[in-house]
């Protein structure tokens, strides 16, 4: 009954300080008698979605698509990466410095060259979410699978546990709240990084958007792309912590 009190109390908590910063934005709007092409009124954001022209159900999925598609490749390729880096230590020596140097590339730079290589479109921006996403999930892996005791690891190697056993039963239950950390960070940075690839260059999508209203000074319609992108953030994220309280947090108590 505790829990489930706490639940209802951070949830409730959250939507009652969603809400009191919409009614500080509009009485920030009314009360300061701020132009509608500097920020418009909750109300104007609102009536922006009944615009067709913006096309707000096809730009809000290629958003939704470029992000949640970058932010997949990044998981498994990022504990694919770690899985192999832990298993052959000779593997991780040679391939982590050069994906830290990688990691120093601006990303931004890289937007261009991924144009030339793939064109506009959907895909460019699932490759720059997944340059962005992948990093922290591959290193806060790597450091998960190698945090296990040594000796614990001894042992199950002398009662001849298989390399695969190692890792279902020991290494990855160990390493899941690292994995989760990092995935939390990457389903931030694959927002951002979908988002760039789209202002860089794209066909569609809510970035895309933002930069065809702006020509015309309709703030109202940039406020309403940037809340649809939060809302996919949110919802990304959302998940990430729903499946770490399924298995992070289960696990922990049947412990």
């Amino acid at each position: 009954m505790t829990g489930n009190r706490d639940t209802i109390q951070r949830y409730s908590l959250a939507v009652i300080s969603h809400l009191l910063l919409v009614v500080a934005w509009h009485f920030f709007v009314v009360l300061g008698d701020v132009p509608a092409f500097v920020m418009p009124s909750p109300l104007a954001t609102l009536n922006s979605l009944f615009v067709p022209n913006y096309r707000w159900f096809d730009n809000t999925v290629a958003t939704a698509v470029e992000i949640f598609g970058g932010y997949a490749l990044a998981v498994a390729f990022g504990v694919g990466a770690a899985l192999l880096f832990s298993w052959w230590r000779l593997l991780e020596m040679f391939s982590m410095p050069l994906l830290v140097s990688l990691n120093m590339i601006p990303k931004v730079a890289l937007g261009p060259l991924i144009i030339v290589w793939f064109a506009y479109g959907i895909g460019p921006n699932i490759a720059m979410a997944f340059s962005i996403a992948f990093f922290p999930i591959v290193l806060t892996t790597a450091r998960g699978l190698s945090e296990v005791e040594p000796d614990l690891l001894d042992l199950v190697r002398s009662l001849k546990g298989s390399r695969w056993q190692i890792f279902t039963k020991i290494q990855l239950p160990n390493a899941l709240p690292y994995i989760f950390s990092g995935m939390k960070v990457a389903a931030i940075l694959a927002v951002a990084g979908a988002i760039v690839g789209e202002f860089l260059g794209s066909d569609k999508g809510l970035g895309y958007l933002m930069l065809q209203v702006q020509v015309t000074l309709d703030t109202a319609a940039m406020f309403m792309a940037v809340i649809l992108i939060t809302l996919i953030g949110v919802f990304l994220y959302g998940l990430v912590l729903g499946l770490e309280r399924l298995l992070v947090v289960q696990d922990a108590r049947l412990k």
